[in-house]
């Protein structure tokens, strides 16, 4: 977690971390699109792996049962365990293992833009600032230790969800 936290500082005192112009962007996987790039990192996955879905995005019930749905297409066509952790606050429990421990974890990193977003007194930086640095610190820890993980990130949230959702369609074969 140390890890995560000093490369969150280290994003902080560079200034802002790239924002999402309009529609969504993708890091981690190779790929000319969204959808290449969730094949990639899907076909990485092998059996006893598990795979994380990791959402820097508010913990609301739309946003949980589209998650969910994503998880469990993902179980049942690769056969391993998956998990669903809101960030930062994974960093705390999940987040360890994640970077400790064997390489059995696939990770996919859903960053959302805050809309409404909040100054922090005293800070040169606001809340939302602070998650992406947070996420952006998390995801550059998973691949420093050789963490195989796509990072999405998008303006609005449901519309990057559902592009995820038909990305993973075709990567799973469903339309």
């Amino acid at each position: 977690m140390q890890e995560a936290k000093d490369l969150t500082k280290r994003v902080l005192s560079e200034g802002n971390p790239p924002t999402v112009g309009e529609g969504i962007r993708w890091a981690g996987q190779q790929g000319a699109t969204l959808e290449a790039a969730v094949q990639a990192l899907l076909a990485q996955v092998h059996p006893g792996d598990y795979v994380a879905l990791l959402g820097y995005i508010p913990p609301d019930a739309e946003h949980d049962r589209a998650l969910t749905a994503i998880r469990l297409a993902i179980r049942d066509k690769y056969h391993v365990a998956t998990t669903l952790g809101y960030g930062p606050r994974y960093l705390h429990s999940t987040g360890q293992l994640h970077k400790g421990g064997p390489n059995t974890g696939v990770f996919v990193q859903l960053v959302g833009d805050d809309p409404k977003d909040i100054k922090i007194p005293g800070q040169k930086f606001s809340f939302g600032v602070l998650k992406q640095a947070q996420a952006l610190g998390d995801f550059q820890a998973l691949r420093n230790h050789g963490r195989r993980v796509l990072r999405v990130q998008v303006r609005d949230v449901a519309q990057g969800l559902t592009k995820i959702g038909q990305a993973l369609g075709v990567a799973v074969g469903v339309s």
